[in-house]
């Protein structure tokens, strides 16, 4: 409140009458008044919309994020992805393939945007919910709006086979049937260095498989808990020995130390030392089983997405 000065003039010696109270009482209300900072009225912030359906929660607001160099996707919004299911025919396989989408935030309305692609393959005995039960969609929603990876598809297939390549049709129902598929239905950015493929699992083998034999095509691959196929067993260290110079492959290895597949995941690290092939390696607690596979999840995305950036 502004200081206010006394006036230094005399007063006059003709004595005033006294102030009646209620004369009294609207000067002392006009004083106040007078004296009140100016206050704008702050209008209430606008509710954060949550939709009531799965298959995520949507994150709190957070900063924008500027969007990857090698992507065209606009900053986040704040809605959810959303997880879609296809089916397509694939002579590779002689029958029938599902599988699943996870498209990010806004990717319905944000037409010009295109994204960076993962594959992300299941275990035995399960099939393309698996990833998305452990969490793959509310957890990228999270971390896309946080601003800690940037949008991304994760397309999630059905293996329905049981044998190892070459009898198995799976890997080459996904790259001359189901890859091609995808480019040509969700705006996805051409090239291996917007492409990665992962998988826990038996589903770590088969990335291993895909992305060693097909580094054209991938420029990472994770392998989570690793089941490798016996046949490929022989042809680690010489797939490893063949990597083209001009196509550099980012590798993330993880196991837990309960783990029963502990050694063979070893013997891997160790290939991959002698390869002089720069890898993350990483050995946490927990055993073969979800509970192991959820609470890394983040951590695969973020690992995933750092090259999209």
């Amino acid at each position: 409140m502004r200081s206010m000065r006394l006036r230094q003039a005399r007063l006059s010696e003709r004595r005033k009458p006294p102030l009646r109270p209620a004369a009294l009482l609207l000067l002392l209300i006009a004083g106040m008044v007078a004296c009140a900072p100016a206050v704008s009225p702050t209008p209430s912030p606008s509710p954060v919309p949550r939709p009531s359906s799965t298959p995520s929660a949507v994150p709190s607001p957070s900063p924008t994020l500027a969007p990857a160099p090698s992507s065209t996707a606009p900053a986040p919004c704040r809605l959810p992805g959303r997880l879609v299911s296809g089916r397509l025919e694939s002579p590779a396989l002689g029958r029938e393939m599902r599988y699943q989408v996870y498209l990010p935030p806004c990717y319905a309305s944000q037409r010009s945007a295109r994204y960076p692609v993962l594959f992300l393959l299941h275990g035995l005995y399960y099939d393309e919910t698996q990833w998305a039960r452990l969490g793959v969609a509310s957890t990228a929603d999270r971390l896309i709006a946080d601003g800690e990876i940037p949008p991304l598809l994760i397309v999630l297939p059905y293996d329905p086979t049981w044998t190892e390549p070459p009898e198995s049709g799976f890997g080459q129902a996904l790259i001359a049937d189901l890859l091609p598929a995808v480019e040509a239905t969700y705006r996805v950015l051409p090239g291996r260095e917007a492409r990665a493929v992962g998988g826990l699992s038996r589903g770590a083998g088969w990335a291993l498989h895909l992305g060693l034999t097909r580094p054209d095509l991938f420029a990472a691959i994770g392998a989570h808990s690793p089941i490798i196929f016996g046949r490929d067993a022989n042809h680690v260290a010489e797939r490893l020995a063949a990597l083209p110079a001009d196509l550099p492959l980012r590798l993330y290895v993880d196991i837990g130390q309960n783990d029963a597949g502990l050694p063979q995941a070893l013997w891997l690290e160790e290939l991959l030392d002698a390869a002089d092939l720069p890898h993350e390696w990483r050995l946490n607690q927990g055993a073969h089983d979800e509970a192991y596979w959820s609470a890394h999840l983040e951590e695969y995305l973020r690992w995933y997405a750092a090259a999209w950036r």
